[in-house]
């Protein structure tokens, strides 16, 4: 079952707490949280102290994106602000399976995302045998005026293909310009879990959930993953 995740970056920042309500009356099954850093990406946004003042509104997953350099210094602070899942960049750390580690001692389900630029090679297949989400960017992170980048479909129907030949259970995430038009060509291709910010908080939120949610439900009935 493929599964939406609203970004918190495009939501009304006075009224978060009903935004959230929203979410969930609509369906959606996440909430992105982008947590940046201003160093490994250029804009600053969602700390600890954010997130844990929001947890109590809301009983979806927490999904929480770690635009960050260095991630392991504040897995374990993330996870008690209320992170259900911790995503790092594997441009950001220096041990990549240390971080991942850490996030699963904490009882918390791993992620590991790629910029549009890192090819699917870095990851070992330790590394993925390891991780619960692999997130795809299919825009450049953290930078406004973005655009989604089509050649990413061949990126999620590899690593689709790679899971499956290695007998691997994992969500593939995508993040980075999701809109109506193109849903259907990311779930078609192996995504999972699509994060999705403009295309669903202007105009009617719950209305624009619920179509999303159609449309994956949709291009899953036709044999996406």
């Amino acid at each position: 079952m493929g599964k939406l995740a609203p970004s918190m970056l495009e939501a009304d920042m006075r009224f978060l707490d009903e935004e959230l309500k929203r979410m969930e009356r609509a369906g959606a099954d996440y909430v992105h949280i982008d947590v940046m850093d201003g160093a490994f990406v250029p804009n600053l946004a969602f700390g600890m102290r954010e997130i844990k003042s929001i947890r109590s509104s809301s009983s979806m997953v927490f999904d929480v994106h770690m635009m960050v350099q260095e991630p392991v210094r504040f897995v374990k602070r993330m996870k008690e602000a209320g992170a259900d899942v911790i995503t790092v960049h594997y441009e950001a750390c220096t041990d990549l399976a240390k971080t991942i580690r850490a996030i699963r001692e904490l009882g918390v389900r791993a992620g590991v995302a790629l910029n549009p630029d890192t090819g699917l090679g870095v990851l070992q297949d330790e590394i993925l045998k390891q991780v619960d989400v692999v997130q795809l960017m299919t825009a450049q992170p953290g930078l406004e005026g973005q655009r989604f980048l089509p050649g990413s479909l061949q990126k999620i129907q590899a690593l689709r293909k790679r899971m499956e030949e290695l007998g691997l259970v994992c969500e593939i995430e995508v993040d980075g310009k999701i809109d109506m038009e193109n849903v259907q060509e990311a779930v078609r291709a192996g995504a999972s879990v699509i994060v999705s910010g403009k295309a669903l908080f202007q105009g009617d939120l719950e209305n624009n959930i619920q179509k999303m949610k159609r449309l994956i439900e949709e291009a899953l009935s036709e044999g996406g993953s």
